[in-house]
């Protein structure tokens, strides 16, 4: 097929076109910066400079390539978590306006499939692990909220297509190589310097994924049924027995603990929503339709599996 990712330089984009060209696929990559085209070009795929922004540009683009497939991977996020709630407007607009523009191209391209990336972090499932029928924590309280306002968003839109079949990837936290979650990256710097606590009991249960098993799983989409899935690993881990481990993980010592009123306090209400109310979700559907293997967890995980439960 002929592909077209959008976001194509990213932590994910760079896996998934190499998954995507090792499958025999004829990858084009969208990108703005010169140096994010050079990565598209080394990977060995096609680069594309464009601004989803531009809608005339990205509708030139879409009307050039012909594409079969687009994937619609933008973000702009920033280089440490605790930068996110500054950037989330640019990434919002980034992913509503600009990824509004690619969906309408698209559609008015003859594009024949669009894969749309989405959470699987800010699912409700209540007592349990969040299903495909789960809906997102739109009420949540600050950055979760809106965030989770604009995931529900974009599962709108691509429901509401006509013409060209849509899959839907919620994915987990990604973890791996261009990750915040790894070795050296920004949330390894933070908890090595003692700027993350365990707020309260941590009662949240986190769902992560590996960037090259979500690009496994993004390869799969391009011929699998149409709908939304869960692409997290097997391991949803507690967010109390999570940091702990993580920490150990990366050589830091103890992580300090902030009982929930002081936290409110000194932190304010989203911080404790964040480690005391978030669901993990199921991947079960992803395995069975999208033949998805993820690896295990790297760091310590106590607990049994608990995916399919």
């Amino acid at each position: 097929m002929k592909v077209f990712v959008a976001g194509a330089s990213g932590a994910l984009g760079r896996p998934l076109i190499t998954r995507l060209r090792e499958a025999g696929h004829d990858v084009w990559g969208l990108a703005h910066r010169p140096e994010s085209l050079k990565v598209v070009e080394q990977l060995g795929a096609h680069s594309v400079r464009g601004n989803a922004l531009d809608r005339d540009s990205i509708f030139a683009c879409v009307e050039q390539i012909r594409p079969d497939v687009v994937i619609d991977q933008l973000t702009s996020l920033p280089a440490s978590p605790f930068d996110l709630p500054e950037r989330l407007p640019a990434d919002r607009t980034l992913r509503l306006e600009g990824g509004g523009n690619l969906f309408d191209a698209a559609q008015a391209g003859g594009v024949q499939r669009y894969i749309q990336q989405l959470s699987g972090f800010y699912l409700d499932g209540g007592n349990g692990l969040a299903a495909e029928a789960s809906p997102l924590r739109v009420t949540a309280p600050g950055t979760i909220g809106e965030s989770a306002r604009m995931y529900a968003k974009l599962e709108e839109r691509i429901a509401g297509a006509h013409m060209m079949k849509t899959v839907g990837l919620r994915y987990g936290f990604f973890y791996g190589p261009g990750t915040w979650y790894w070795l050296d990256g920004a949330f390894s710097r933070h908890v090595a310097q003692g700027e993350v606590s365990l707020i309260g009991a941590g009662r949240s249960v986190f769902s992560f994924i590996h960037v090259d098993d979500a690009a496994q799983a993004t390869v799969a989409a391009l011929t699998a049924p149409s709908g939304v899935y869960n692409i997290v690993d097997n391991q949803p881990t507690s967010f109390s027995e999570w940091l702990p481990a993580y920490a150990d993980w990366i050589g830091s010592g103890a992580v300090p603990h902030r009982g929930e009123a002081d936290a409110l306090r000194l932190m304010g209400e989203e911080a404790v929503y964040y480690q005391n109310s978030l669901s993990g979700a199921c991947n079960r559907k992803a395995v069975q339709e999208l033949g998805l293997c993820p690896q295990p967890l790297p760091w310590p995980h106590p607990r049994p599996n608990r995916a399919e439960t």
